[in-house]
């Protein structure tokens, strides 16, 4: 019986503290591992839930389709800069009309219904 003391003596005193650090480091790793996988599903649900969604109609000057009049003028204030400093570096600023000119953004498609042509769910008449 003395004999597993001093062999259990020794793995403790040698061999223990690697091994707790070996788990500890298998734990740290398979953790990291688990967010990883979370973050890559969140990703792929929002990449998913993107895809069905229609293009917003924003322009190039960054504001929206009903910002804009039929002619496509932007009827938006900006915030422009009319004053410098010596570093030529903005110093006073002023809201101003958008110098865009005309709507380049995607054209939304007009909603439409169209009934099926075929019914599948009824039986051909014999």
């Amino acid at each position: 019986m003395s004999t597993w003391l001093w062999v259990l003596f020794f793995v403790v005193v040698f061999g223990g503290g690697g091994i707790g650090e070996r788990a500890r480091r298998a734990l740290r790793t398979r953790h990291k591992r688990r967010l990883e996988l979370t973050e890559a599903k969140a990703r792929a649900e929002r990449a998913r839930v993107d895809a069905g969604r229609p293009p917003e109609p924003v322009c190039g000057c960054g504001h929206h389709l009903a910002t804009h009049d039929t002619g496509g003028r932007c009827h938006e204030l900006v915030r422009t800069a009319v004053a410098w400093d010596a570093d030529e570096k903005p110093e006073r600023y002023e809201a101003r009309d958008c110098p865009c000119r005309r709507y380049v953004g995607p054209e939304p498609l007009h909603l439409t219904f169209a009934q099926e042509l075929t019914d599948l769910d009824q039986r051909p008449r014999e």
